[in-house]
């Protein structure tokens, strides 16, 4: 539900694609999801999947390729009772070949949520003041994150206000229900919920479908214009 990033960051793009769990009881279990995806105007294919990372953790992860082009984002999570928190997120991306050797910026970035002191911390490719600290509240999230609790929460009718701990800096995220739209996943057309986040020139749009671990579609916008958009082809 974030790749909420210019042309030179992912932006939790990835971000906003995964969810899971229709509820905050149901048991979380591991998935893939497979996406057509258009970045920049690039047509591409991702990959989400999520993983038992031990007991308590799970590992979320996305894999945008195609078109001389690699977007990777994963986050390790915990769960606690019905509280999901980050531990470690990886934020890379690369032009290997073609136009999006010179488009895609290479950067990669690593986050630190430590729990234990309250601190969460930047490394790798971050701009200077955006390395840290921050001070963590109970309830924050990351990007990756964000976006399986914003499914969750539209599944259980919750408010979808969040308090992203991000690139070195805290960002209030409100999403609003806007209705229901017909979406088309593996040839079959399905009910969706549409939700939206607007701020200023940036726009993240997502369809959720119940049944569905995961967003039926999944679109960013820059000043109007299209910038990524994934929609799902098959679960697994």
């Amino acid at each position: 539900m974030q790749m909420n990033r210019i042309p030179g960051r992912t932006a939790a793009v990835a971000g906003l694609l995964l969810a899971l769990a229709a509820a905050p009881s149901l048991a979380i279990e591991a998935f893939s999801a497979d996406y057509r995806a258009s970045y920049m105007g690039m047509e591409a294919t991702a990959r989400m999947t999520l993983e038992s990372a031990g007991k308590d953790r799970w590992e979320y992860s996305i894999d945008i390729g195609g078109m001389g082009a690699r977007l990777e984002q994963s986050t390790v999570f915990e769960v606690e009772g019905d509280q999901w928190r980050p531990i470690r997120s990886v934020d890379s991306q690369r032009g290997t070949n073609g136009l999006a050797a010179m488009l895609v910026k290479r950067r990669t970035v690593t986050a630190d949520y430590d729990w234990d002191r309250g601190q969460a911390r930047w490394s790798g490719d971050v701009k200077e003041g955006r390395a840290g600290p921050v001070d963590l509240r109970e309830g924050d999230l990351d990007g990756m994150l964000m976006n399986l609790v914003l499914v969750r929460d539209v599944a259980a009718g919750k408010p979808l206000e969040y308090r992203l701990v991000e690139d070195g800096r805290v960002k209030h995220q409100r999403f609003q229900v806007e209705g229901t739209e017909t979406v088309e996943v593996g040839g079959r057309s399905r009910e969706a919920t549409r939700v939206a986040r607007r701020d200023g020139k940036r726009e993240i749009i997502a369809w959720v479908v119940d049944g569905l671990p995961v967003p039926a579609r999944v679109l960013q916008r820059r000043d109007g214009k299209d910038h990524i958009d994934l929609r799902l082809t098959a679960v697994n």
